[in-house]
């Protein structure tokens, strides 16, 4: 079965309620198996405009990086981010193994 990520390019602009968002991810990571491949590290921009973080987060499946996305658990913790960080959210399926 072919993995599910989801990658995440954001602006911080409130590191305070973006530290809660993160911390509150917690939940929906564990319940969901998400395995973080990426998270806020070095990187530069090869083409294109930049985000200050980018995060790269596997999962079983595509489905399962979905429901992760829309479960409740992860919604709540997405209401402290709303407001401190702009970005794109993006689902992607991985080839099948």
């Amino acid at each position: 079965m072919a993995k599910g990520y989801i990658i995440v390019r954001v602006d911080v602009s409130d590191p305070e309620a973006y530290g809660r968002y993160a911390k509150a991810t917690a939940v929906a990571v564990e319940k969901f198996g998400a395995k973080p491949l990426a998270r806020g590290g070095r990187y530069e921009a090869l083409e294109g405009p930049s985000r200050s973080r980018n995060v790269i987060m596997e999962f079983e499946s595509y489905e399962q990086a979905k429901a992760y996305y829309h479960s409740d658990e992860y919604q709540a913790a997405r209401e402290h981010r709303l407001g401190a960080a702009e970005g794109e959210f993006v689902v992607v399926e991985g080839f099948d193994s």
